[in-house]
């Protein structure tokens, strides 16, 4: 019997770039991050604005920084993502 290979995937993880809107937790931040979608039947372009939690061990930032945010395995309930410095 031959041995099984293991192939290695690398998957990119995904990143987002939003803003960040509250700072109220403790090592964590709450960004905005907004994108435009397209309506199906009539091709109009719209705002939709969905919020992540994000890790943020150094707490260096401030409400309305641009911040972007790496995918991660689950840090907790709500949190998986990290914010990329």
């Amino acid at each position: 019997m031959e041995t099984a290979t293991q192939k290695t995937r690398t998957a990119s993880k995904r990143t987002l770039t939003g803003v960040v809107v509250s700072l109220k937790m403790a090592k964590t931040v709450v960004v905005a991050v907004t994108r435009l979608k397209m309506h199906p039947k009539y091709k109009k372009q719209y705002k939709v604005t969905k919020k992540f939690k994000a890790h943020n061990e150094s707490g260096q930032f401030v409400l309305g920084d641009r911040v972007t945010i790496v995918e991660s395995k689950p840090i907790s309930k709500d949190k998986h993502w990290i914010v990329k410095i």
